[in-house]
């Protein structure tokens, strides 16, 4: 299953919002550097749908707010 996420890093605090069955928008605490947001926006959206941080992989977006992540 391919998802879409709208990360917005450097947030006050940690919340994810259902946009669309596909869907969902991030707000984390985590900088964009290094690749810390990317991780915890994976970390929310496992906890969101109840699987595992390491069954989601990000197929496009590194760098990007607009990403696509594969749940296996």
């Amino acid at each position: 299953m391919f998802v879409k996420l709208k990360v917005h890093p450097g947030e006050r605090r940690d919340k994810i919002v259902k946009k669309a069955a596909d869907a969902y928008e991030v707000w984390t605490k985590a900088p964009p550097e290094r690749g810390l947001a990317n991780a915890s926006a994976i970390r929310l959206l496992a906890l969101q749908l109840g699987v595992d941080a390491k069954r989601i992989l990000l197929i496009k977006g590194a760098t990007s707010p607009a990403k696509i992540v594969k749940v296996i």
